[in-house]
């Protein structure tokens, strides 16, 4: 027979823990959206796309292994072998075996891709300052981002 343990006294939150606690989704939610409705509004690319077009720009060769690429783009294979092929249709992304594995496939950006992400970079820009940063004023952003990664590493 196991004994339990007394549960140790948490306390409760206090107004701004709460009001902080409570806009998180909302923000998770509310602040794709907004700039994904702005990237297609003014560019016809969606922020997946532009998402997966900036971490194929940064990747060494400019090429990602496909199950690299959804973990990066935060999807499943499937949801960004679905998105690699409508990229691969505007010839800003191919696919190419892996040297190392032939069953494996790398996606490529294109120079087009490249293009396409360069013309798409002012509008992305603008839509996360007017929806994110712009909010941020007076915040000290380094330890803000520290502490969001310390959150994200320890879920």
């Amino acid at each position: 027979m196991t004994t339990s343990q007394p549960t140790p006294k948490v306390p409760p939150l206090t107004a701004d823990e709460e009001a902080l606690v409570r806009a998180l989704p909302r923000l998770m939610y509310a602040l794709p959206r907004a700039i994904d409705a702005d990237m297609v509004r003014e560019q016809q690319l969606p922020l997946i796309e532009w998402t997966a077009l900036m971490r194929l720009s940064e990747a060494p060769q400019r090429r990602l292994r496909m199950g690299e690429l959804a973990v990066a783009c935060e999807l499943s294979l499937s949801g960004m072998t679905r998105i690699v092929t409508v990229l691969e249709r505007q010839g800003l992304v191919e696919r190419v075996r892996c040297d190392d594995d032939a069953r494996g496939f790398n996606a490529v950006i294109t120079d087009a891709g490249l293009v396409r992400l360069e013309r798409a970079w002012p509008s992305n820009l603008a839509s996360v300052r007017r929806h994110f940063l712009d909010h941020l004023e007076g915040i000290d952003l380094a330890h803000l981002a520290r502490a969001i990664q310390n959150v994200a590493s320890d879920a």
